[in-house]
């Protein structure tokens, strides 16, 4: 079972957070201490919390344990590199508060900002910090039009980077998608990794049990990244 891993998206808002939740609750219910950890998080505004605190939220209380949040959420950074924003991206602190969740618990889920080359305020992506940490990935892909092609990159761009790609996982964010079925045939035959878990589209996501939508046995989880 994977000690730590790295999710990803092939975008922003296609549901990395439901899906770092719908794995937390399922290596929990297999007897693992499990925790999210978001290093970075993005706000409209550095007066005001907006969205980024109900992901945060999210993951404190699917966490097998009660965190601080700035132990889940060290760094929080203004939307588009905003005048208002003095945030210093310390990439240290990412690494030591990585370090000492895992060091305490069995598993560690880690929440990407947007894309793989979603640039933090500092103009490098944050997939920089990922490479130097060696983490495994998992990509969500929330499926819409163009999310073939986006995954597709998404891939190539971490294997081009090193790292070890664990597999995908489907989120229906468009519950009117007629040709559903055929995307996840074509993502299956094209991506290079296993599909990990299909997230139905879902009324209120971040109140329900999504542990029956992720496959903890597929091989791919494997014992050499632990």
């Amino acid at each position: 079972m994977l000690k730590r891993f790295f999710i990803t998206g092939t975008n922003a808002r296609v549901g990395k957070t439901v899906v770092a939740r719908a794995f937390l609750q399922a290596l929990v219910k297999n007897g693992r201490s499990a925790v999210g950890y978001k290093p970075v998080a993005r706000t409209n505004s550095a007066k005001q919390s907006g969205g980024y605190q109900k992901e945060i939220d999210l993951l404190q209380s699917t966490s097998s344990v009660t965190l601080p949040a700035d132990i889940i959420n060290p760094l929080v950074l203004c939307e588009g590199g905003s005048s208002e924003d003095d945030t210093r991206m310390d990439y240290h602190l990412l690494s030591d508060r990585l370090a000492q969740l895992g060091c305490q618990h069995d598993s560690v889920a880690i929440e990407g900002c947007s894309g793989w080359r979603s640039l933090m305020n500092d103009r490098r992506p944050l997939s920089d910090w990922v490479i130097k940490e060696q983490l495994p990935v998992l990509i969500v892909v929330g499926i819409q039009d163009g999310c073939i092609n986006h995954a597709q990159l998404t891939a190539q761009a971490i294997m081009h980077d090193g790292l070890p790609l664990i597999g995908w996982v489907a989120n229906r964010i468009n519950p009117c998608m007629a040709n559903y079925a055929r995307i996840i045939d074509a993502l299956s035959q094209v991506l290079p990794c296993p599909l990990l878990g299909e997230i139905p589209y879902l009324s209120r996501p971040e109140e329900r049990d999504l542990s029956q939508y992720i496959d903890l046995a597929t091989n791919t989880l494997l014992p050499a990244y632990t």
